[in-house]
């Protein structure tokens, strides 16, 4: 099996990932579709230990961990491209999944990602998360916030990533990127972040907070005065804050309560559908944390709910509600009505209905 050849075919088919399985031929995802590599042959046990020993490169604490954990997430370089490499057992037989990072990082602005997002990069202390779920473009957005930040601020910003997808050349900022995991920078997510307070950075960007001690140790950096952004596998704002909260015992979570309120600046939760053209549009979910949305966060009883319909009320400081989000896509002819009603509950329909009505009576309005 040639690898090489494999991944320059993907490159040209601007395939987001390379599936290497045994047993099947090569497979590629291009635009969430996947699609068979038919003119190469059927993936043998061996081609699949060979790939294993061209990912890896010799790297003896990778293969280590990779024994030991049974799992192992890398990184390396290909025509100028970053793979982000996910190793793991079936059957006894390493499957890898290649994700392709490509250099040409888009601006916030292609992305689609709402002004005041960037604006809110400006903070000079506190905590900025982005969220969603698998493959909803969570690293790309940050990657983006990150080079908005160098271009426009004189900070030093430190990032912690597993792998490092994007490498950042430093321009009116200095950047250091450090690769977290085995065989990389640092060993852990929370060691790096406490570390990060003897690193004299402005701001912090952590490329995953899964579990309690990376929080603490995040809210530490925040509330000494520091700027932190980092991601979160949560499908909306209210579920990120849910998350937060349970990452610790019943008896803290009034403590903690208060120190999110009180910190946090910002959460974007976003996810890609498919727009009428087969491409891949951003949706938007924003919760600008101001006076209001603090004092629910305080509250002794939280509910999803309650934190939705403050979004959705919150236009005025920023605040997008995903049906909001979903409407002015739909009103803009970016998608179809089934595309947003599938992104929502039956329940919210209605209100989905109504705010699209809203919408283009708004738009009928403005001078032509």
């Amino acid at each position: 099996m040639d690898v090489n050849d494999i991944l320059r075919k993907a490159e040209e088919m601007r395939a987001s990932d390379v599936h290497f399985v045994s047993g099947l031929k090569p497979i590629v995802r291009v635009n969430r579709e996947l699609e068979t590599l038919d003119e190469y042959a059927e993936i043998t046990n061996e081609d699949m230990w060979e790939a294993y020993d061209f990912f890896l490169k010799g790297n003896i604490e990778k293969d280590k961990s990779f024994r030991e954990r049974k799992v192992l997430d890398c990184s390396e370089e290909f025509n100028d491209i970053r793979l982000r490499i996910n190793i793991s057992y079936s059957d006894g037989v390493p499957v890898i999944t290649t994700r392709l990072i490509r250099n040409e990082l888009p601006s916030y602005e292609e992305l689609g990602v709402p002004d005041i997002v960037r604006r809110m990069t400006a903070q000079p202390q506190g905590l900025i998360l982005v969220t969603g779920k698998t493959n909803s473009g969570k690293s790309t957005t940050l990657n983006a916030l990150i080079n908005y930040i160098n271009e426009t601020q004189n900070k030093k910003i430190l990032t912690l990533e597993s792998p490092i997808e994007y490498k950042h050349t430093s321009k009116k900022s200095i950047i250091v990127q450090k690769e977290v995991g085995a065989g990389g920078d640092m060993p852990a997510y929370s060691i790096g972040t406490k570390n990060s307070l003897r690193e004299d950075c402005d701001i912090l960007v952590i490329g995953e907070i899964r579990d309690r001690e990376t929080l603490d140790a995040a809210i530490e950096t925040a509330e000494s005065g520091h700027l932190v952004l980092g991601t979160l596998h949560t499908k909306s704002c209210a579920e990120t804050i849910d998350r937060m909260i349970n990452f610790y015992e019943v008896r803290d979570q009034t403590t903690i309560k208060y120190l999110i309120a009180a910190l946090l600046k910002l959460v974007i939760s976003q996810r890609l559908i498919k727009n009428k053209t087969g491409e891949l549009s951003l949706v938007p979910e924003v919760m600008v944390v101001d006076n209001v949305i603090a004092g629910i966060l305080r509250k002794e009883k939280l509910t999803a709910s309650e934190i939705e319909d403050a979004i959705q009320s919150s236009s005025g400081n920023g605040s997008i509600g995903l049906i909001n989000a979903l409407a002015e896509l739909y009103v803009s002819d970016v998608i179809t009505l089934d595309q947003a009603k599938a992104q929502i509950e039956e329940k919210n329909v209605e209100i989905l209905n109504r705010t699209i009505m809203q919408l283009r009576m708004k738009k009928d309005e403005q001078p032509k």
